[in-house]
């Protein structure tokens, strides 16, 4: 029994040791991608930071060298926000797997002279995809800033201003991870300043290719619309669904690929996702129903359903031939 034990014994060393964190404060060349993405603890949503944690000092065992993470990194990313001789600390604030070909990582860099907080977007092969500053160390005690990355993986970054008594002035602005610009991307931005108000909403793939049958936009209001996009094949097609109804109450949004199960019906449906919404074509509209739960994308009290007209395409104004 005792040669059982201490195989036993071993076996749990083997385990732990190939599980230990490595450290990232020594500018260590053995320290590959992977070690480094799992040098971040998990996280779960929504996770929000405040700016109060430039209150507190950095971890040391959540520190990672500057010249470790630009191994992994682009050093153009920090560089748009540091001198490079300034060779900022990093620390790992988190991360979270979304469950489809994204990880998020959350870092705080800090110099002498500055502190910001940014998230980076990585592949399931952690290869590195995208960045986004969150905000940054403000003396002003009258200003306050919020980063939220919620369930349904938006990123939302809340700007409040406190200008008289107990009036406050803010402005949000929610972006997405766009994986086919490789970028993220803002999709509403709304604000109670009167001089930089806006309430609207940005398409993130109004930009790619509208070449196929369904492609275009279909409408019932500038806030509750479907944009139609060229799939990567015939029997696909890309779509972006956004609504807002019982005035602002009550919204939802849906971005992601349906497949042709009829000349004229596509569904979408997602691995690991309950949500299943069929998208019904006529010549001048679209019909969208959900027929699965998607309440990890919309209010409880609405639904993703309707008709929507299809928008006349706008002609860009072709130069005059010249004689």
């Amino acid at each position: 029994m005792k040669k059982y034990f201490y195989l036993f014994v071993v076996i749990c060393l083997i385990a732990s040791c190939k599980h230990k964190k490595v450290s990232l404060s020594d500018d260590d060349s053995s320290v590959d991608v992977n070690d480094f993405v799992s040098f971040f603890n998990d996280i779960k949503l929504p996770f929000q930071i405040t700016d109060s944690i430039f209150e507190k000092e950095g971890s040391d065992s959540s520190l990672i060298r500057y010249k470790v993470f630009e191994k992994f990194i682009p050093d153009s990313i920090l560089s748009r926000y540091f001198k490079k001789k300034d060779d900022p600390d990093i620390f790992a604030l988190g991360k979270n797997q979304s469950g489809k070909n994204e990880k998020y990582l959350f870092v705080r860099a800090v110099t002498d002279e500055k502190e910001m907080v940014l998230a980076f977007c990585m592949s399931n092969d952690n290869k590195f995809l995208a960045a986004k500053s969150l905000f940054t160390y403000n003396e002003d005690e009258n200003v306050s800033d919020i980063a939220t990355l919620d369930t349904k993986y938006t990123l939302t970054l809340l700007h409040q201003r406190k200008v008289s008594g107990s009036d406050m002035l803010y402005k949000k602005d929610a972006y997405i991870f766009n994986s086919d610009a490789k970028k993220f991307m803002l999709i509403l931005t709304e604000s109670n300043d009167a001089t930089t108000k806006t309430n609207s909403v940005i398409n993130p793939i109004d930009t790619l290719p509208r070449k196929k049958k369904f492609s275009g936009d279909y409408a019932q209001d500038k806030l509750n619309f479907i944009s139609i996009r060229d799939g990567h094949d015939a029997s696909h097609i890309l779509f972006f669904a956004h609504f807002e109804k019982d005035n602002g109450e009550c919204k939802g949004e849906l971005k992601g690929e349906a497949k042709l199960i009829s000349a004229t019906t596509a569904r979408y449906s997602s691995g690991g996702d309950p949500c299943t919404v069929d998208f019904s074509f006529s010549p001048t509209a679209v019909i969208m129903k959900e027929t699965g739960g998607c309440g990890n994308h919309r209010d409880i009290k609405c639904f993703f359903e309707g008709v929507f007209a299809k928008q006349k395409s706008q002609k860009k104004n072709q130069p005059k031939p010249h004689h």
